[in-house]
């Protein structure tokens, strides 16, 4: 192997982190035919030198002062990303500082030089200066760190504080001593400003060039031998300053040394170089150096003025103060750390001899620093509003702090306000993401005021904070929901067509579309009919309305289901069940049965016997359906002076029974006019004609073999009926009890968190308000009436009779009372049926 290709391969090696260099390393290695370790031992070299610069973020470098469109690195391969998502995922660079020096052809993927790139102007004397730049893409979002490192190269040359310098020199000065000089200055850094100077040949002076601990050069006139005035005054000098960088560039500064007469002691400080430290921030007046000099001169000569050198920078002298009498430098000026870390001072001490002689020091001021800089918070790329089910890890905001202290002082921690569902990441160096850390519930929480703290390590520490307002998106994950799963409501019959029932209402507590409720019938059959063709809803405000007129003989109880369905993707909807009671009215007149018109009674009854039957129904329920039987009298009698007629009816019972014992006045055939009347409002009436034929018993059989049975067995019959209520008061108890228990067990059966479904006891009915007035259920018992198309009624209402008042004899008091007391038991007995509400009677009344 050859030492040129061996340190060709080192110069690619030590470059390997730069891709145009990786693959010269690699094509060198595989290609020497030397030994297999030797070949093994610079791959190795290679991998660890590849692998360490992958384990980071990319790096890439670039020269200053490159042009437009230099290559800089295939960003969109080394990031790992397709050409083809580049544009689709909003593929965009961010830098802290100016961000167009570099740009990205979104085609190829290729990272370019942009404009102009002045290091010197971006890191100044800084040793390392890098451009930090932040890849974007989004959809999901990912941000990737570039650092593109600027190379300094040699495009600026040594510069002295002035082209021309005047010096003055005293003929007596001795040879080997020092006239200090300003040294030039370079803006490059590394060897592009390293220095060397060299002075134009002449007789009487040299150049000499120190390094001082500091790395700073002090540079001087020193003088070979003594100086003639009489024969040269003037002396006329070049230096020179030559750069390290290649090519190299120079820069010059002329002496013009006057040579001066008499004075021979010039003032010599205690120390040449004074180092002092001072706190930036120091405040105005605060002594930093005292300086001290002295001269071996008498009278005059020996007095010292102290004074800053010519070449101090303006900036030097505007922040310290020098005594010309006492040599006190003080502070006069804001010092900061961050601006300067160093201040070199030329102090002069001039004697007031004829010609003055000068001597000359340096004072050295290193700044400390304070915790003066309070941490910078800059956050961009918000990725918001957030939706509410959005994953864990979700990136929302980008964060980057800085501290322009250095040491412990700048060094940042960030935090966040307590109780937030989010959390601070560190991705880079002082780059933090915010990203969510727990679910979000925007029903629960619809925004957060996140407030991002930045504290550094300084003492006292200085903190600064930035806030984030994170909305959160709804998604549709509610669905609407009823305030309860049931709702009752009554309504009259023979209602208008298209009147309303009531409104339903469903609260969705997601919003905007995915809160927009639209109503619907669940479709079915009532019967042979549609539902939609009973009720309808309107889809917006839910409000209810018949679209013809019920009819509570033909449906008592109309129940159906009305959907709630919101607008969001998917749409989620629920059920709620609408019982629509249809309440009765008085629209049905008493309708008389076939049968009892006509009937052969015998002469030899007695009073209080059953003679005929007037029967009649009516469609109505309730007191609309409750009947009263009156007996019409005749005019005849009317107009015969009012007076009573052999039979009367009984009020609720329509059975006809004589009021005295039959006799040969009476006229043989009886017209009797019965008025039937229910007990609505207003009540409505039917008539019946009863026609009786006054017969002799032994005309008469049937009615002469009736009598006996009616008057003998009436006792016997009325016992049977009290055996029969009393069996079936007593089934209906037992019932009765037997359900009162199962609830009982049912409700203690229940789990303790039911209280809010279908069934939930305790819990009261909602009803809504109809045009027949105010209804309510109770809050203990929930009514359940099935509704009826064709089955026999199932609510029936009995009253206790009243007879009305007349003169009765002995046997009519005490058949009188027996009616009574069965009319009474019946009573009892029907009003107890009512109570169950599930107990169907289809036997007419009269068989009671």
């Amino acid at each position: 192997m050859k030492n040129k290709e061996l340190k060709l391969f080192f110069k690619y090696w030590m470059d390997a982190r730069e891709s145009q260099y990786l693959g010269k390393a690699c094509a060198m290695a595989f290609s020497w035919r030397e030994s297999l370790e030797v070949r093994r031992l610079l791959l190795w070299l290679l991998f660890l030198t590849t692998w360490e610069a992958g384990s980071g973020q990319v790096r890439y470098s670039v020269p200053e002062e490159a042009k437009h469109g230099t290559f800089v690195g295939r960003i969109a391969q080394d990031l790992g990303l397709e050409l083809a998502e580049l544009v689709p995922r909003l593929f965009r660079l961010a830098s802290k500082g100016r961000g167009d020096l570099l740009e990205v052809n979104l085609q190829n993927g290729i990272l370019f030089v942009n404009s102009r790139i002045d290091r010197e102007e971006l890191c100044g004397r800084s040793a390392e200066c890098s451009l930090h730049l932040e890849v974007i893409v989004d959809r999901p979002l990912q941000v990737f760190h570039v650092e593109v490192e600027v190379r300094d190269i040699n495009d600026n040359p040594p510069v002295f504080p002035m082209t021309v310098k005047k010096l003055f020199v005293y003929e007596s000065r001795p040879p080997g001593s020092r006239v200090p000089l300003e040294g030039a200055s370079d803006s490059d850094i590394g060897a592009n400003s390293q220095l060397t100077y060299s002075l134009n040949s002449n007789d009487y002076f040299t150049l000499a060039v120190k390094r001082s601990d500091e790395e700073i050069k002090s540079l001087g006139l020193v003088l070979k031998k003594f100086l003639n005035r009489e024969d040269t005054p003037e002396h006329h000098l070049l230096i020179t300053a030559v750069d390290g960088g290649k090519p190299e560039l120079t820069g010059t500064t002329q002496l013009k040394i006057t040579v001066l007469d008499v004075n021979d002691n010039a003032p010599e400080f205690e120390r040449t170089v004074y180092k002092v430290r001072l706190f930036e921030n120091a405040p105005n007046g605060t002594v930093v150096v005292v300086v001290n000099a002295s001269d071996l001169d008498e009278g005059p000569n020996k007095d010292i003025v102290y004074s800053f050198n010519a070449d101090m920078p303006a900036d030097t002298l505007s922040k310290f103060h020098l005594d010309p009498v006492n040599g006190y430098i003080n502070v006069k000026g804001n010092i900061d750390f961050e601006d300067t870390k160093l201040y070199e001072i030329q102090v002069d001490a001039t004697d007031k001899g004829i010609p003055p002689m000068v001597g000359h020091c340096t004072v050295l001021v290193e700044i400390l620093d304070t915790n003066d800089n309070i941490p910078e918070l800059v956050i961009k790329s918000l990725s918001l509003p957030v939706l509410e089910d959005a994953p864990l890890g979700t990136v929302i905001a980008l964060i980057s702090v800085s501290d322009r202290d250095s040491g412990v002082n700048g060094q940042v921690t960030c935090s966040l306000t307590p109780s937030v569902p989010f959390k601070l990441v560190s991705t880079f160096r002082n780059y933090y993401s915010l990203v969510l850390d727990s679910a979000l519930d925007r029903e629960s929480v619809p925004s957060y005021g996140v407030v991002v703290t930045a504290r550094d390590g300084g003492s006292p520490p200085l903190s600064a904070t930035a806030s984030v307002w994170v909305e959160v998106a709804d998604v549709n994950d509610n669905a609407p929901a009823f305030a309860q799963p049931e709702h009752t409501v009554f309504v009259r019959e023979n209602n208008a067509p298209g009147r309303h029932i009531c409104t339903l209402s469903a609260r969705d507590p997601d919003a905007q579309e995915n809160a927009r409720v639209s109503y619907s019938l669940v479709e079915r059959r009532v019967g042979e009919r549609a539902l939609s063709s009973y009720v309808s809803v309107h889809a917006e405000s839910g409000r209810v309305f018949a679209l013809q007129p019920l009819d509570h003989e033909e449906l008592e109880l109309l129940q159906f289901q009305v959907s709630a369905r919101d607008a969001g993707v998917p749409p989620l909807g629920s059920n709620v069940t609408l019982q629509v009671f249809v309440l009765d009215e008085n629209d049905n007149a008493p309708a008389l049965l076939p049968g009892g018109a006509g009937e052969l009674v015998p002469r030899s009854l007695g009073a209080g016997h059953v003679v005929a039957k007037v029967r009649a129904v009516d469609a109505d329920s309730g007191y609309n359906a409750w009947l009263s039987y009156e007996l019409l009298q005749p005019a005849a009698a009317a107009a015969a002076g009012g007076a009573r007629g052999p039979f009367r009816v009984g009020l609720y019972t329509g059975e006809i029974s004589t009021t005295r014992a039959l006799d040969e006045a009476d006229a043989p055939r009886q017209r009797l006019l019965v008025l039937v009347k229910d007990h609505g409002e207003p009540a409505l009436t039917a008539t019946a004609t009863v026609l009786l034929s006054l017969v002799e018993s032994g005309l008469a059989p049937r009615a002469s073999s009736r009598a006996p049975e009616g008057a003998a067995g009436a006792p016997t019959a009325l016992l049977d009926v009290n055996v029969y209520l009393i069996v079936a008061i007593c089934a209906v108890s037992s019932l009765l009890v037997l359900t009162l228990l199962l609830y009982v067990a049912l409700r203690c059966a229940a789990p303790p968190g039911e209280g809010e479904g279908a069934g939930a006891a305790g819990k009261p009915a909602l009803v809504c308000a109809s045009a027949v007035g105010s209804w309510s259920c109770s809050q203990q018992r929930r009514q359940r009436v099935c509704s009826g198309e064709g089955p026999p009624k199932t609510d029936l209402m009995a009253f206790s009779p009243s007879l009305p008042p007349g003169p009765v004899n002995g046997d009519r008091e005490e058949q009188l009372g027996v009616d009574v007391d069965l009319s009474a038991k019946v009573s009892n007995f029907f009003i107890l049926s009512k109570m169950t509400l599930f107990l169907h009677v289809s036997t007419p009344l009269e068989t009671f």
